[in-house]
C-alpha cells in the first residue's frame, strides 16, 4: 500500500474545507521548462552547451538561485551571482508561458472547487513580477480567489505570513483552509500558519528531505485525488 493511501485513512481535512490554496511552481503549474529555457538560452549566449530539462526541472521551485547554481555553476556567493540573477530574470519574464502548462488533473480539480463553492488561490514565492503574467497565461488570473506572491508579504516561505494573507484576502480562517505544496517549505509555511498541508509528491520536490520525513499531513501523486480527500461535492 502507498504511503499516500495508508496516510488518507488517517487523517480528516476540516469540515467544511473553506479554501484550497497551493503553491504555483511544481504543485499547480509544471513551469520548469520556461524556467530551464531561459537558463539555457544564458548558456547558449556563452558558447556553451544546453542542458537537459531532467537536470533542472528538480531545482525549477528554488527559483533563481537553484537554476543558477546547476544551470550556470554559480552561487549567491559567486561575484558575478547578481548579475547573472539579473539576467536571467529577464530572459524568464521574456517567455514565461510559452511551454508552461498546468499539471494534470488541475483543470478538472479546480472545476469540482469552483463547483462546490469552494475558494482556492495560488500561495508562491514566484514575485508578482512574473507570478501574475503565468497565471494569466494560463487562463487562471480572473478565476482565482487570491494570489499572494513572494513579494507580497515581508517575508516568503516558509514564514506563515503570506498564506495568512492569503486567508485574510479570502475571509477563511487559516484552520480551515488546506496548503498544497511540492517543496519542504510549504509545509513548514502551513505548519506555522496553523493549516493543513498537502505535498504533492509529483512535483519538483528538489534534493533534500525525503518527502515522507516533511510532516505533510497528507501525500498526493495526482491533483485529482484532493476531490476525494477533501470530501468536494456540489454545492
Amino acid at each position: 500500500m502507498s504511503q499516500a493511501v495508508s496516510r488518507t485513512a488517517r487523517w480528516r481535512p476540516p469540515q467544511p474545507v473553506c479554501a484550497v490554496l497551493f503553491d504555483l511552481d511544481g504543485t499547480l503549474a509544471d513551469t520548469a521548462p520556461d524556467l530551464a529555457a531561459a537558463v539555457n538560452r544564458m548558456r547558449v549566449r556563452r558558447g556553451r552547451d544546453t542542458l537537459p530539462l531532467e537536470l533542472l526541472r528538480p531545482v525549477a521551485s528554488h527559483g533563481a538561485r537553484g537554476l543558477l547554481r546547476v544551470g550556470m555553476d554559480v552561487g549567491p556567493e559567486h561575484p558575478d551571482f547578481e548579475v547573472l540573477k539579473r539576467e536571467f530574470l529577464d530572459e524568464y519574464e521574456r517567455a514565461l508561458a510559452v511551454h508552461t502548462r498546468l499539471f494534470d488533473g488541475a483543470s478538472s480539480l479546480l472545476d469540482a472547487l469552483e463547483r462546490a463553492g469552494v475558494a482556492w488561490g495560488v500561495v508562491t514565492n514566484k514575485v508578482m513580477r512574473f507570478a501574475a503574467p503565468v497565471l494569466e497565461g494560463l487562463g487562471l488570473a480572473a478565476r482565482a480567489g487570491v494570489l499572494v506572491g513572494g513579494d507580497t508579504t515581508p517575508h516568503p516561505k516558509p514564514h506563515p505570513a503570506p498564506l495568512l494573507e492569503a486567508c485574510r484576502r479570502l475571509q477563511v480562517p487559516a484552520h480551515r483552509a488546506v496548503y498544497v505544496g511540492d517543496d519542504l517549505r510549504d509545509v513548514q509555511a502551513a505548519r506555522a500558519a496553523g493549516m493543513p498541508a498537502i505535498a504533492a509528491r509529483y512535483g519538483y520536490l528538489g534534493d533534500g528531505e525525503p518527502i515522507e520525513r516533511w510532516g505533510a499531513d497528507e501525500i498526493i501523486d495526482h491533483l485529482e485525488e484532493l476531490v476525494t480527500l477533501l470530501h468536494i461535492k456540489p454545492s
